[in-house]
Order: C-alpha cells, then structure tokens, then sequence
C-alpha cells in the first residue's frame, strides 16, 4: 500500500504545531510542519486564548502540509488541552474571547458549587477530580458574572471542536474531552443535565457527543482555498491531548493491564487504563478523575501539577535577565544536595503564581525546612518533590484498581528529563519506560488512519508505535534514601491535612 499522510494539529498550553504522520507498512512516521506559540494573553486584567491568532497558524501550517504532501493527505484532526471552551451565538458568532484555565475568575466557584449540590453528589455525576479550573467552575463563574452573555450561547464548544468547526462547520463535542469538563456523566455517556440544572448553567447549549475516529465531515470551501488542501476529511482524533498520548503508548497489554503512565510536561497526568469509571467513594475521598480513552475506556488518573513548577522558575529568572536553558537548570539539580527541600506539587499556592521561587521558599519555612537559594536547589526540590507524588499516586492506583502495577510508562516532553526520569523509577521502585516523546501526535494521526480504514484496533496503534519509535527504560536505585524521603513527604501532607 502507498503511504498515506494524515495531519495533527496538536495545541499545546505553551505551543501549538501541525504534524504530518506518514503511515507506510505498519510504521509510522510523524513530521513537525510548522510550529507556533501559544500561551495566555492579558485582557483588561483577565486571562484568554488567542484562537483567532491560532487559527491564522494553523491555517499556514496546512498550507505547508498541502504544498508538501498534496494528495497523499486524507484527514486532519485536532487535540488541545482540557477544559477550556468557546461560545458561538445563533449567528455563529464567537461571543467573546475565550479563557484561559488560569483566569482567576473561578476562585470561590467550587465552594459555591458544593453549597448548593453536594459533593459526594457531583462527583457521583461526573467522576472528576475537583478542580477550579474544570469547565463546570468556568460556567458557573460566567452564570454568576455576566448570565446575559451565556444566556446568548447557542452551542459550546470546547477547544479542539471550536477549531474543527472553523475547519468543518460542525457542532459536536468529541468524547475525551468532554468527561474533562466535570459535566458529563461516566455512568451514561451523556452530560450531567441534572447537575447542571441543579447549579443554574444552562444546558440546550450543550452539542452531541461523539466518540474518538468520528468523521466530522468534509474541510470547509474556504478553507479549501485558503490552504491549497483537496476535500480531506475532518476526523475528531481522542481530541484531548493525554487521551491521544495514552492511545499511543508503546505497550503490548492492552486488555486488563499492569501498567501505569504519566503524560508528561506542564501538568503531569499519571493513571491508569480501565475499562468502567471508577466512582466509588474512596475514588472521591482521594480526588481522582475518569477521563475517557479509545474504545470506551476511562483513564482513572490524577492531575499533578508537573513540570509547571520548573517552568515558572525559569521565567522568574527570565524576567530578571539571566537566560537559563532546561539543561543547564536540570545540570545544576544533579549538583545541587539530595532532599534537603521538599513540597506538595499540589499544593494550590503553585497554580498560578507571581513569582514560583517565592512561594516555594514560603511553603519550605512555613514546614520547617531549608529554603531554597540557588537555581539547582529550586529544581532539585521540585523534581525530587514530583517523583515522589508519583510514588504517592502509584499507591492510590494500586489500592483503587486492586492491581499491582509493575511497569510506568512516561510519554510526552518530559521524557527529556532524565534526572526526573530516575527520581521517577527510584521513587516508584519499578522500572519506568519513557518515550514517545510524540506520543500525543502519534495517537492523534494514528485514530484518524483508523477511522480510514488503515488501522484495525487500539492494539495495532500501540504496535505501530512500538515499531516505529524508541523507548528507554529507568531500572530503580536507591530504594533506602528514596523511601526515608518517602516518608518525610508523607509527613508534609499529613500536616497539610
């Protein structure tokens, strides 16, 4: 068979990029076209996403494809972030800029959520991990600050369905994506109409939910001519972006499996593989979340703040002149003394800081400990910190699934950190297998090659990856120091309650 191309627009929270993944005799091969910014932008002091300049990229990035790969493209399909959501009118008309997760607009939503439905209730209804950036806090924010303008909505649409509008015209919501809003309910597939009506959101303007490979319909005329690409199909990949990187894990277990994953980078998205959402009470007393997967699969994970916490240190030092690079922060941890500082990456003061640095001293001398000084001490604290949540999480999965986990695979950028990667296996004491660093990209293009008939299961897209990408493997070290931290971390979130 020909090679056949199939395009992934893959939004990212600090980048954007539109890929070419090249499907050729059971390997496929994924080509950055064109890479872009991404990031909040400041309104008149609140926090919103660019689309209108997305899409101006995502448009040259096609016409890039096109020019490139002309009639071997047969689909494109786009994945982001969570969450987040644009509104059109009647008209079709975008009603506002849309938010950012970050806008502090929902600070005070969750307890005024659950003042007026109970907890245990929402989780019951939605089996998500509460967070006030989730979509349900967003709506609930907008019903309190401005009902008028929600009151115009006609549809929403999340992210990655606002931009398969823009290139389809269709008004769906992809599956994956939708059970990160906490608005739909795991247990019937649909959204939580209930809970919502019960919390004032309106709900007729809530689209059809369809499911990961759906075909979405034709690109638009204009598109046509504006990026030079023939009459492709727009497919909905697992739209959100971990759904399409756990598609893509490189494991031969695909039926009831002993693994773990983390999705790595800005938030470090760590769970596991079941087949029915997991809503019991220990699941809410622990605050876990079922998102959806390929095939009617949940992913039963926890949200983990992440390289976050890295990222913001480096712009603290950005923002005061000194350039550094992620190599050299992570060359100074390797310098810099083992466990002399530990927090709770979870910890709300780090969600959207003004200066990280600061409120990592102020969390180290409200608990006692030694406060960082130096940029290696920083980021040792917060990767040491992380590996350790990652053992904290491990557990809850065991205890949850009632199945050891005997392997953790790591996919996505923070791949490239090695010095996270061991702290990650020493932590956990099992072996940890990172790679694909592409793996949101590769699941994407590889659930569109499904959806034309190139591709046959979810086992044959882990195949495909396994034979097309490498992987590396982290034995564990040093079980005796990395379980006395154990044990000093345990101690900090005890405190904290």
């Amino acid at each position: 068979m020909p090679s056949q191309c199939f395009l992934g627009v893959d939004l990212g929270a600090e980048s954007g990029r539109v890929l070419a993944g090249i499907l050729e005799n059971q390997q496929i091969r994924l080509e950055e076209i064109y890479r872009f910014s991404n990031g909040p932008v400041t309104v008149a002091g609140t926090k919103r996403w660019n689309v209108i300049g997305l899409w101006s990229s995502i448009l040259k990035g096609l016409s890039l494809a096109a020019q490139k790969y002309g009639d071997q493209i047969i689909s494109v399909g786009v994945d982001t972030w969570g969450v987040d959501y644009a509104l059109l009118s009647e008209k079709q008309e975008l009603l506002g800029q849309p938010y950012h997760y970050r806008d502090p607009r929902t600070e005070g939503m969750l307890n005024l959520a659950i003042s007026r439905v109970p907890q245990q209730e929402i989780f019951d209804a939605t089996g998500v991990q509460f967070m006030e950036i989730n979509t349900l806090y967003q709506l609930l924010a907008m019903q309190q600050s401005d009902p008028e303008l929600l009151n115009q909505a006609n549809v929403l649409l999340l992210m990655p369905d606002f931009f398969h509008w823009l290139l389809s015209g269709s008004q769906v919501v992809e599956f994956t994506n939708a059970t990160t809003t906490q608005c739909l309910n795991p247990v019937t597939g649909d959204w939580s109409y209930e809970l919502l009506r019960q919390l004032e959101i309106p709900t007729a303007m809530l689209p059809k939910l369809v499911q990961p490979g759906t075909k979405l319909g034709t690109l638009r005329e204009e598109v046509m001519r504006q990026t030079g690409l023939s009459k492709i199909e727009v497919v909905a990949p697992a739209t959100h972006d971990t759904a399409s990187a756990v598609a893509a894990i490189p494991t031969a277990n695909t039926g009831n499996p002993d693994w773990a994953y983390i999705s790595s980078g800005t938030w470090s998205l760590m769970g596991v593989e079941v087949n029915q959402a997991v809503i019991g009470k220990r699941a809410f007393e622990l605050n876990f979340t079922n998102e959806g997967g390929i095939d009617g699969t949940y992913r039963l994970l926890k949200n983990i703040m992440g390289l976050w916490l890295v990222q913001e240190c480096k712009r603290c030092y950005e923002r005061e002149g000194t350039e550094l690079d992620y190599t050299a922060l992570t060359t100074a941890a390797t310098e810099a003394e083992p466990f002399r500082s530990l927090v709770d990456p979870d910890d709300p003061r780090f969600l959207s800081p003004v200066d990280m640095r600061e409120e990592i001293k102020g969390y180290c001398q409200e608990t006692n400990q030694p406060v960082p000084e130096t940029p290696g001490q920083f980021v040792r604290c917060a990767l040491e910190s992380l590996a350790l949540k990652y053992h904290k999480v491990l557990d809850w999965l065991e205890e949850l699934t009632g199945t050891p986990i005997t392997v953790l695979h790591i996919v996505g950028g923070g791949t490239k950190n090695e010095l996270l990667n061991q702290f990650t296996a020493n932590s956990c004491q099992i072996p940890v297998i990172t790679g694909p660093v592409e793996a949101t990209g590769l699941g994407n293009v590889l659930v569109q090659a499904r959806a034309a008939g190139a591709v046959s299961s979810l086992a044959e897209i882990r195949e495909i990856v396994r034979n097309s990408t490498e992987t590396t493997t982290y034995e564990p070290q040093d079980q005796a120091v990395w379980s006395e931290a154990m044990q000093r971390f345990n101690q900090l979130l005890d405190a904290a309650g």
